[in-house]
């Protein structure tokens, strides 16, 4: 089966942001789906392999989350 992709819209929904990891204090890039937020997980860093939460909260004064309103992209160690 072909599946045909538009990747300009696929681009529209992701965003690439860069971050400090909270344990090791390297920069890392994460990418943001706007078509889920807000949102909270876990995802180790690309360079100590450790546990990071990451929460997202949408700007209350933005109408609309997939222009890129984000507020808030808090950072810390999984364990705190």
């Amino acid at each position: 089966m072909d599946v045909d992709l538009n990747t300009q819209s696929l681009d529209a929904l992701l965003t690439e942001q860069s971050i400090d990891c909270p344990y090791c204090g390297e920069v890392i890039s994460i990418l943001i789906d706007h078509d889920n937020l807000p949102a909270s997980y876990i995802e180790d860093c690309q360079v100590c392999c450790q546990p990071i939460q990451i929460n997202i909260s949408i700007d209350s004064d933005a109408s609309d989350a997939s222009e890129g309103a984000i507020a808030v992209i808090d950072v810390h160690r999984d364990n705190e």
